[in-house]
């Protein structure tokens, strides 16, 4: 099959279906889910779909997909596991100050925080404060504002104001997206504007996302990637969007 009979034929697919992963289209058409993914990206520059994370819909669906946090801590574990691995290697120095963002990755970074190195660590993720409350090492603050159901994290004015008073020298972000050519971006726009927030409160802003991210666009955009110092992720983000990546200015760290 040429790729534009294939791609004719995904975009009839998506259009009777109405939302298909990347690894179901990919297993559909007995193809590589990079091939998928390029597929998805001329389908989407034609107006005849919409990708989301993970996948795609059709283009009348506004992309404000937003999986739970347990849908994504259960997505691509392993990648994510090897990511957090790879990110405490980029820790600053004991007694420096950090900003852990919500997220399934994030998450399982703070859970692998050295119990013998000392920081001051902001967060306005409830799950990621209550795995540091006893960290022997860890001064933790607890971020103001509203907690959102999906992604337990406050949000809001509160939240954006206490950022806004604090300087990290490192912030650990996680996205549902990132492109070259839309940046950083997620669904719901009060998590946008903390994200944006956190953005402007690090020295350095490393960002935490496997491969499924690579390419997916969300609603808000919250940072470009000149706004980014380090991306880490992992071994199947295709060349091309590595090399992309890397041209923008962001250092790459694979796991």
């Amino acid at each position: 099959m040429y790729a534009e009979e294939r791609q004719q034929a995904m975009a009839q697919l998506v259009a009777e279906r109405g939302r298909l992963s990347v690894s179901v289209l990919a297993e559909q058409y007995d193809v590589t889910t990079e091939t998928v993914r390029r597929d998805l990206s001329t389908l989407e520059r034609l107006g005849l779909v919409r990708r989301v994370h993970g996948g795609v819909v059709p283009a009348n669906s506004l992309s404000v997909i937003e999986s739970g946090l347990l849908e994504r801590d259960s997505a691509n574990t392993a990648e994510k596991d090897r990511i957090a691995r790879a990110a405490v290697d980029l820790l600053p120095p004991p007694g420096s100050t950090v900003i852990l963002d919500a997220g399934s990755t994030t998450s399982r970074l703070a859970s692998l925080l050295p119990r013998d190195h000392r920081l001051i660590v902001f967060t306005h993720a409830v799950p990621i404060a209550a795995r540091l409350a006893n960290h022997p090492q860890i001064e933790l603050h607890l971020l103001p504002g509203r907690v959102r159901m999906t992604t337990q994290a406050a949000v809001g004015s509160d939240t954006v104001n206490a950022l806004g008073q604090i300087r990290a020298d490192v912030v650990f972000l996680g996205t549902n997206g990132l492109s070259v050519a839309h940046g950083l971006s997620t669904p719901d726009r009060d998590e946008a504007a903390t994200k944006r927030a956190m953005v402007g409160a690090g020295r350095q802003v490393v960002v935490l996302a496997d491969a499924s991210k690579m390419g997916e666009e969300s609603l808000m955009r919250f940072a470009t990637l000149a706004e980014v110092d380090v991306l880490v992720t992992d071994d199947g983000v295709a060349e091309p969007d590595r090399s992309e990546i890397v041209a923008a200015g962001v250092e790459v760290v694979t796991a």
